[in-house]
């Protein structure tokens, strides 16, 4: 199969450091060509999968200029409609509109979603004649959030877990980790709440964001309590580092106050066997499998119990189990076998 990966511009496909949607494209190019696929990116300038041809649809840098992403949408229009009879499959992980040229076209299109869904555009496309589009979120929670019509189909995302390293069995003393952008929706304080109700050490890993009030939040209310020994922030981590902080900590906090789409980090964590507690909001009772990955919880009071009994579950059981589910190989397979149902 002929398979084109379209992504917006801005972020190079794997990204240098943030970009979360990015690291899912490359890990199905990857896994396509793995598959025996012949894959080919139309992407932020300085992408690069080795196996993929790339034809660059915008400059390098987040977040773009509106100029450029109007670009984008032209360089995107020319391409794939030049090219609308070499491929088998466009799977586009970028805007909904790429796709406009090829809409009533026989070509397969899988149009991702990984954020809040907006309704306005799919309505648009849906009144005009089209073949063969399906749209894919990355949660059940996200897509029965939008409530659109269309052909819709859950698609969880991914990790390669032969990345993550197993560590099956840690010290009592062994610290809760915090990942994450340190936003208020995230809830880092949570975090730090728990960690001193129940006499663990916490580490927070994560970039502050540049927002204004969230900068706020971090000076105000997380620095403050950052004392160096029970809890402490180490900044933002690259992939080695987070590898290492998650195989060290005994569970992960998502203590979110908002319906998160999908947490990768949530399964980054089972890969290294560690159990996520998480609040029962977005993806996250999708994802979390109760007593085998971690516990969902619904407030402060029941993430403090679940620490406490954290050690009922097998950290080889959490990551196999999490594997089965969200390896990169079983997700690709999911996203082809789309068409054959």
């Amino acid at each position: 199969m002929r398979i084109l990966l379209v992504m917006d511009p801005g972020i190079p496909v794997p990204p240098k450091g943030y970009g979360g949607i990015e690291r899912i494209v490359a890990l199905m190019a990857k896994e396509y060509l793995n598959q025996g696929h012949s894959v080919d990116l139309l992407a932020s300038e300085g992408s690069y999968i080795k196996g993929c041809s790339l034809f660059v649809i915008g400059k390098e840098g987040f977040p773009p200029a509106k100029s450029e992403m109007n670009k984008a949408i032209r360089v995107a229009w020319g391409f794939i409609w030049k090219n609308r009879n070499k491929y088998d499959l466009i799977h586009n992980f970028g805007r909904l509109l790429y796709l406009l040229p090829v809409l009533h076209h026989p070509i397969k299109k899988i149009m991702c979603y990984q954020r809040e869904i907006t309704s306005r555009n799919i309505n648009i496309f849906n009144k005009l004649p089209n073949k063969n589009i399906v749209y894919c979120g990355c949660s059940n929670d996200l897509i029965k959030r939008a409530g659109v019509k269309g052909r819709w189909k859950v698609v969880y995302n991914a990790v390669n877990f032969d990345e993550f390293q197993l560590t099956e069995q840690l010290p009592g003393d062994s610290p809760l980790i915090f990942l994450g952008r340190i936003e208020r929706i995230k809830g880092c304080h949570t975090a730090i709440n728990v960690a001193k109700a129940t006499g663990n050490k916490l580490i927070i890993a994560g970039n502050i964001s540049r927002l204004r009030e969230e900068r706020e939040y971090f000076e105000n209310e997380i620095k403050p309590l950052v004392d160096g020994c029970q809890i402490i922030y180490v900044g933002e981590v690259n992939d080695e580092q987070k590898n290492d902080w998650l195989g060290k900590s005994k569970a992960m906090l998502m203590p979110i106050e908002w319906n998160e789409p999908f947490g990768i980090v949530m399964i980054e964590a089972m890969a290294c066997g560690t159990p996520v507690i998480g609040y029962k909001k977005g993806s996250i009772p999708e994802v979390v499998e109760e007593n085998k990955t971690g516990f969902v919880v619904m407030n402060e009071n029941e993430m403090i119990a679940a620490v406490k009994k954290i050690n009922v579950i097998n950290r080889t059981g959490c990551r196999e189990t999490a594997k089965a589910k969200f390896n990169s190989d079983v997700v690709a397979h999911e996203y082809l076998n789309i068409f054959s149902n």
